[in-house]
């Protein structure tokens, strides 16, 4: 799945259009190294987001077209950051 894409459906970022800028503004990583919106994701990688000042960090546990918005969380698992992004 795109990276844009399973920012929005996980909810991580609420937008996909947000969630592309992100990327292409070099503020996403996967597994370490800078990712474009058209990247994909998998089981297992690791996502960095800089949020303004804040970082936060996960991994990815499921990858799925449509999740509810209740089940969106249960998507990933938040490694290190804020809580309240």
């Amino acid at each position: 799945m795109r990276l844009d894409k399973y920012l929005k459906v996980s909810r991580i970022i609420k937008r996909r259009t947000v969630a592309k800028e992100a990327s292409e503004g070099g503020r996403v990583t996967i597994n370490g190294k800078v990712a474009k919106p058209s990247s994909e994701v998998k089981e297992g990688d690791v996502l960095e987001i800089r949020f303004g000042e804040k970082m936060a960090k996960f991994r990815i546990l499921q990858v799925a077209e449509t999740v509810r918005k209740n089940d969106a969380g249960l998507m990933y698992e938040l490694l290190d950051g804020e809580e309240d992004l």
